[in-house]
């Protein structure tokens, strides 16, 4: 059983491209409930069918390190915007929240305990810096220190506010409930984040902290979780 006190976040990391034993993946399918499974079989893809069945059974096996639960065994419920959580079934596993992203070659998901958390991570070298969507959809403040950067520069920026801004409005539940220009994000060259949000009446800036971890050369993630102070650590896990 992994140990999972209130000053860590757990950030497990699955390479897709690592993860190809026949043996493994038919285990993988029998943790799987049903649903899951005919879930699986809808994507046209081979690689998309693979990425949701190690994501599953990833979800299963890692929370089944905190909780005295099977992977087999565990129940999801999924709120009004679809962030999933863990079923109020599961006694033992109450306190325990996680999230999950992924991108080309990489599943991520974070566990805390007794706090939300939201992550998200993208693959800079695969997916292309959409700068027209910052123009559009991000804070004014953001595209103003986006455009005034170098051109070269500028593709990463933009990952860097992307996933933010994705972690945030996961943490929170609430999706796209929560228009993107409405907050914003100051970035130091120190990677102290800050967040700025004066036009959100409901939520305060100090509530969430922020961290930018480097999981590979590929790979930019973003974690935000709740009520953390200095002293809170990410430690970060790989499967295979």
């Amino acid at each position: 059983m992994e140990h999972l006190d209130s000053q860590q976040i757990h950030l497990w990391l699955a390479f897709l491209d690592e993860i190809t034993d026949p043996r493994l993946l038919a285990a993988y399918r029998l943790l799987l409930s049903r649903e899951e499974l005919q879930q699986q079989q809808r994507f046209y893809f081979e690689r998309d069918r693979h990425r949701y069945l190690v994501t599953r059974a990833m979800v299963r096996t890692v929370l089944s390190q905190y909780a005295e639960v099977q992977p087999r065994e565990w129940r999801f419920a999924v709120g009004e915007y679809g962030k999933p959580s863990i079923a109020a079934k599961h006694v033992s596993a109450r306190g325990i929240e996680f999230n999950v992203s992924h991108t080309d070659g990489l599943v991520v998901m974070g566990v805390a305990c007794g706090r939300a958390i939201g992550v998200d991570v993208e693959n800079v070298k695969t997916q292309r810096a959409a700068l027209e969507i910052a123009d559009r959809f991000f804070a004014r403040e953001e595209v103003e220190a986006l455009r005034a950067l170098p051109p070269q520069e500028q593709p990463r920026k933009f990952f860097e506010y992307w996933t933010l801004k994705e972690a945030y409005i996961k943490a929170r539940g609430l999706g796209l409930a929560i228009p993107l220009d409405r907050f914003w994000f100051g970035l130091s060259g120190a990677m102290r984040v800050t967040l700025n949000l004066d036009a959100i009446e409901d939520d305060r800036s100090e509530r969430w902290r922020f961290w930018q971890p480097t999981l590979s050369s590929s790979c930019l993630a973003a974690v935000c979780a709740e009520d953390c102070d200095e002293s809170m650590r990410v430690v970060t896990r790989t499967i295979s």
